[in-house]
């Protein structure tokens, strides 16, 4: 059958803009705003721009990382060793690296197995919150928050629900605004600590409350980290993996702050849970499979950046 392209010819064809989901989703993104405002800029001005929008490190001339990690990739990508495709998870000694760098703050050794490598921090977050994504599952969002995990969830079909942080009490947990959200069908709920976009860094205490509440609930904790190095004043950073022997945590990281490269795109994803319950609920499993159908993080970043950590 033919179509009848008189007219309007755009009219005429069957394939459309992108779905509502997706139009939401990008409404939602700080990088997408930014590059609006961007657009709307006088390229003829030549006054400078602060990028107070979007946490890119590398954009301000006064950060930049190692020279021996910049070497690094440089020898690495001229080796011509590095060029295949690495395996799902990652290259094995960059997944030690990183779970021999988490080790150092936890009262337990990560296994490299428990690691998977992934195409920067928003990448990881895209993979949890895809393979949570079961029939009538929910997962727990912090209020405020990076937008990024209510985006993920809604192209992911997986219902999200906010709780709030209290700004009196420091941008704490709202832990009894969490046991009322959730639900038989509530399987995780979300933490940032170093916190974006509210700064404030959860204590040992407050941590240890959070994983009580997980384990009464019966849900894991998503723990974003990205931020880890950056804890100024009297709180140090403490991972939430300090407390997985309480409730299962899985770990988000990366490169893209602490080595201030977020151009080369390297984070991971890692089970912090010396109980092993994420593997025996298959979540490792599914995380691995999703990686192999995913984009990959670039293979000689891998060993260059991770390989000294």
């Amino acid at each position: 059958m033919e179509l009848d392209c008189e007219g309007d010819e755009a009219s005429a064809w069957r394939f459309g803009a992108a779905s509502p989901v997706l139009t939401a989703a990008r409404s939602q993104s700080i990088r997408a705003m930014v590059y609006r405002v961007y657009d709307c800029l006088d390229r003829g001005d030549a006054r400078p721009v602060a990028p107070l929008g979007h946490g890119d490190p590398a954009a301000f001339a006064c950060f930049r990382t190692a020279p021996p990690a910049t070497d690094a990739v440089a020898a690495a990508a001229s080796s011509g060793v590095l060029n295949s495709y690495a395996p799902a998870a990652g290259l094995a000694e960059a997944c030690s690296a990183v779970a021999a760098l988490l080790s150092r703050e936890l009262p337990y050794e990560v296994s490299p197995r428990d690691v998977v490598l992934t195409a920067g921090c928003n990448h990881a977050v895209e993979i949890m919150m895809t393979v949570l994504a079961a029939p009538g599952a929910n997962v727990l969002l912090p209020r405020p928050g990076y937008p990024l995990y209510a985006s993920r969830a809604a192209l992911s079909g997986l219902e999200f629900r906010h709780f709030d942080l209290l700004p009196d009490k420091e941008w704490e947990v709202d832990l009894a605004g969490v046991a009322a959200l959730a639900d038989d069908n509530t399987v995780a709920m979300v933490i940032v600590s170093p916190n974006n976009p509210c700064g404030c860094v959860y204590s040992r205490h407050h941590l240890a409350q959070i994983a009580q509440t997980a384990r009464k609930l019966g849900i894991m904790v998503i723990s974003d980290e990205v931020y880890d190095h950056f804890a100024f004043g009297s709180k140090p950073f403490v991972p939430m993996g300090v407390f997985g022997e309480i409730a299962p945590v899985v770990t988000l990281g990366g490169i893209s702050k602490r080595w201030m490269v977020p151009g080369w795109r390297l984070g991971w994803i890692a089970a912090t849970d010396p109980n092993g319950i994420l593997r025996k609920k298959k979540v490792m499993d599914s995380i691995i499979d999703y990686r192999g159908i995913s984009v990959d993080p670039v293979t000689f970043v891998q060993v260059s950046t991770l390989s000294s950590c």
